[in-house]
């Protein structure tokens, strides 16, 4: 646990930074200590009150506020009770605990993280001493916390952050102009070591963005039943490039029987990233009045991509959102009826061109909204949504196989 204190002259503006995440549904109040009312039902006025109240006893102390972080490792099993847990053991440690404070957590970077504000001004107008605060009392509760609750030591968390490439870091595997099984490598051991996927259709939707896709083969074919696994590079529509790597070949060796193990355990690590995204989607959604070309670049903008399923007849079926800033992935309906696909395309129904609105149904018992418009000009601009969003994965075909193919074809012709 890697810890940071920020002394400052505004409770005002240490109070108004994390509302303004909340607002943003960035972040949520995970606590209040020291506060008589409900934290749920405390406006801002409220909670800056409690402090003015302390701060206004002693105008001469400038340097009134603390505003503290607690960053943990994406490997720390955190649940809302433990970062409590943790909240109060350590201002109790740095001789905080008598102290209004309020605790939130963040969701605006890629390892969880919790912000405390408080004020050093005690009832009756006495300062707490904060020099060397950090230096001393900072570092041993620090410790100490880290061992109690079984935490990511500081020092290995820094670590960790050498090696870490965030999101916008990873380079998209571009076929012909870097080593082909580097490219592939380097992509799928950073996506299989820090995102929270629950199967390889999840997988796939994140390693899409990066130009990587995973297979499994035909289902009737030797890799398939024996459960093996390779990697591609594909161009920007998906198409797969080159040969094919085996998951095996790669040093962290990402297979199948490996990732059905983080599939599991990815459920339980992704679990406090769900309310957050829920927000984020519900106040894009919030005007009613967006286009999904539109809703899907606010929600680029907070870092989450929403990547839709269409079957080989353009119906979408499935939504898939990735949220790169928690790195947790969940299927619409993970998150809940609200959020399927189904429901989504009902809202954005109204606010489809024209001609896609005027074109027959394929299917008698398919409404024309829920088909994706082939027009060329809308085709455009979601393409970068449909990267990787494919029902299933497109199976990989030996040569041999599809040489044969093509003669068969030359002779009906």
């Amino acid at each position: 646990m890697v810890a940071k204190i920020i002394t400052g002259k505004s409770i005002r503006g240490a109070l108004h930074y994390n509302e303004n995440k909340v607002g943003q549904g960035q972040a949520g109040l995970l606590m209040a200590s020291g506060f008589l009312a409900d934290e749920k039902k405390m406006d801002f006025h409220q909670k800056l009150g409690r402090f003015q109240a302390l701060t206004m006893q002693n105008k001469r102390t400038k340097t009134n506020t603390l505003h503290i972080s607690l960053n943990f490792s994406n490997q720390d099993r955190l649940t809302p009770g433990l970062l409590k847990a943790v909240a109060d053991r350590y201002m109790e440690g740095i001789g905080f605990g008598d102290q209004p404070y309020l605790v939130y957590r963040h969701f605006d970077a890629g390892h969880p993280h919790i912000h405390i504000v408080t004020t050093n001004i005690q009832n009756g107008g006495n300062r707490i001493e904060t020099h060397n605060l950090g230096k001393f009392q900072s570092e041993v509760a620090r410790k100490a916390i880290e061992k109690q609750y079984g935490l990511v030591k500081a020092e290995e968390q820094k670590k960790e952050e050498v090696y870490l490439l965030r999101p916008a870091a990873l380079e998209k595997a571009a076929y012909g102009k870097s080593g082909t099984k580097a490219a592939i490598s380097g992509i799928v051991r950073e996506v299989v070591r820090s995102y929270r996927f629950t199967s390889l259709a999840e997988l796939n939707a994140v390693l899409g963005q990066f130009n990587v896709r995973a297979s499994r083969g035909a289902e009737n074919t030797r890799m398939h039943q024996h459960k093996g696994l390779v990697y591609h590079i594909c161009d920007e529509s998906g198409n797969k490039l080159g040969v094919p790597i085996k998951a095996s070949s790669i040093y962290s060796k990402p297979t199948l029987t490996k990732l059905e193990k983080k599939f599991e355990r990815n459920k339980l690590l992704r679990k406090p990233h769900k309310e957050r995204l829920r927000r984020v989607v519900d106040k894009i959604l919030a005007p009613g009045d967006l286009t999904r070309e539109q809703w899907a670049g606010e929600l680029r903008k907070k870092g989450i991509r929403a990547v839709f399923r269409e079957n080989t007849q353009g119906l979408i079926y499935g939504v898939t959102f990735i949220d790169n800033t928690s790195r947790s992935v969940f299927k619409g309906s993970d998150l809940g009826k609200s959020y399927s696909a189904g429901a989504l395309m009902k809202r954005f129904s109204g606010r489809l061109h024209q001609s896609e609105k005027e074109r027959p149904a394929e299917r008698a018992d398919v409404a024309p909204v829920e088909k994706i418009t082939r027009h060329k000009g809308l085709l455009e601009g979601v393409l970068e949504e449909l990267i990787g969003g494919e029902p299933e994965y497109e199976e990989y075909i030996p040569y041999e196989l599809r040489k044969s193919r093509k003669r068969r074809k030359k002779k009906k012709d």
